[in-house]
């Protein structure tokens, strides 16, 4: 198994709940694929570098995998035919890149130790 990042953007007339919803589809695409989620990230609603769809904005998400190569096939397949997706983009994670993700993830953990305490 290999691990992945999906980043895609969701269409910003969504409501948090349709947003939620959708991100719900996808990790549910990926459970059925027997794919082991370790991080799920909402980045909110964000400009875009470039109008798409005659959109300015979007609402971006975030999901770290670890699955088999034909999963991806699968995901991808599932953006192309949900017409709340912008765009996306998936890719494998290198030990360099692994490394970053669980030394950001550690941090993010530690910060939001602090603000409880």
């Amino acid at each position: 198994m290999n691990n992945y990042e999906t980043v895609f953007i969701l269409t910003p007339v969504l409501s948090d709940a349709q947003v939620k919803e959708a991100v719900e589809k996808f990790k549910k695409v990926l459970d059925a694929e027997n794919a082991e989620i370790v991080s799920e990230e909402n980045w909110g609603l964000r400009k875009l570098a470039y109008p798409i769809q005659k959109k300015t904005t979007g609402s971006y998400q975030m999901i770290e995998f670890k699955a088999n190569p034909t999963t991806i096939a699968t995901l991808e397949t599932q953006f192309r035919r949900d017409e709340r997706v912008i765009r996306f983009l998936t890719f494998r994670q290198d030990k360099y890149a692994f490394e970053y993700a669980e030394k950001r993830r550690r941090l993010k953990t530690s910060k939001e130790t602090e603000k409880e305490n």
